[in-house]
């Protein structure tokens, strides 16, 4: 029995951490409402921990969150609005709205995860909320931590989320992936925040450390969840970029914490493990044409990285890449 106990603790622990954003996102779409969806995820963890050590553990777990947190909140709202009409009338909307258990497979739920990106990278939010939203909801950072990223007090961080929930609701923006002629410019919207992140950590705008790792790897790591989710080249390519730029760091700063400049940096230190796959990643990029801007930046970052010395840069390559109207001269960084 203990061990089962254990199996299950082990069970839900690895669930909450690859997949709790997941469920999130669905219960936000389900549910209408991100603060209530937050509480409603938790609940249906808890829930887990305690009756999959009794009835066992269902076929689908994330369908089972879903619908467990569905019915969480719904009894939630009830038991903390008691005659209150409004309230009452909220849950038995949700109630009302019957969701077919079978439609909770894992790739509709994962889709929610992109309308949750999209949602809170929308252009009508300003770029500050953007980027607040997307590193609480999306990337699940405490309130605290992104208010010392970007060194505010945690109340205003606080009070900037909870001004973009409300336009997100007031305005009715849409928790939806768009199509058609405006995904490039939305995506776009979203590519700007993954990168405005990383930039963050990589290049600290402010604060005693010229970075912050902790900014970059979630930039990366939301970075390649949204390359599984949507690989456009330019997703493709801001990922190669990123992840090119970070092979770096262990030889961007001295021991005294000061930087050191591309040409000085001791080659042998950059992670050539993390340099193969981004170069891997611009390779495929590049493959679309016309290429974009993340695509272009990321074949200069490539070209930095294939030098073994700094005379050994490929001057004519990076010259072509910067220089508009070259792109007759334009290749593909090698990946050898």
């Amino acid at each position: 029995m203990p061990n089962v106990q254990e199996h299950i603790s082990q069970l839900v622990g690895e669930l909450y951490h690859n997949k709790s954003r997941a469920v999130f996102a669905t219960l936000v779409r389900l549910l209408n409402d991100f603060d209530l969806a937050e509480d409603a995820m938790h609940d249906a963890f808890k829930a887990a921990l305690e009756q999959w050590k009794e009835k066992g553990i269902p076929s689908n777990p994330l369908a089972w969150l879903v619908s467990t947190g569905r019915f969480k909140a719904i009894d939630r709202i009830r038991r903390e609005s008691k005659f209150d009409p409004l309230h009452e009338q909220q849950a038995w909307q949700i109630e009302a709205e019957a969701i077919d258990p079978s439609g909770l497979v894992d790739k509709a739920i994962e889709d929610d995860v992109l309308r949750l990106i999209f949602t809170c990278c929308h252009p009508a939010l300003s770029l500050d909320a953007r980027t607040a939203m997307t590193l609480r909801e999306v990337c699940e950072l405490t309130t605290e931590a992104i208010a010392r990223a970007f060194l505010v007090t945690p109340s205003t961080m606080a009070q900037r989320i909870v001004r973009a929930k409300a336009q997100i609701r007031e305005t009715k923006i849409p928790f939806e992936v768009p199509s058609g002629p405006d995904l490039p410019d939305r995506l776009g919207a979203v590519l700007q925040v993954i990168y405005l992140v990383f930039n963050e950590g990589y290049y600290a705008s402010s604060g005693e450390s010229v970075t912050r790792v902790d900014l970059s790897n979630e930039a990366i790591r939301l970075g390649r969840l949204l390359h599984v989710l949507l690989p456009a080249p330019e997703v493709t390519a801001l990922l190669g970029l990123m992840l090119l730029h970070e092979s770096r760091r262990p030889a961007r700063t001295s021991p005294t914490g000061d930087l050191i400049l591309l040409e000085d940096q001791d080659r042998a230190r950059w992670d050539r493990t993390m340099i193969d796959e981004g170069l891997t990643l611009v390779e495929q990029a590049f493959s679309s044409q016309p290429p974009g801007p993340y695509a272009l930046q990321a074949a200069i970052a490539a070209l930095h990285a294939e030098a073994a010395r700094p005379d050994a840069t490929d001057w004519a390559q990076i010259t072509a890449l910067y220089s508009p109207g070259s792109d007759a001269h334009l290749r593909a960084p090698a990946t050898s």
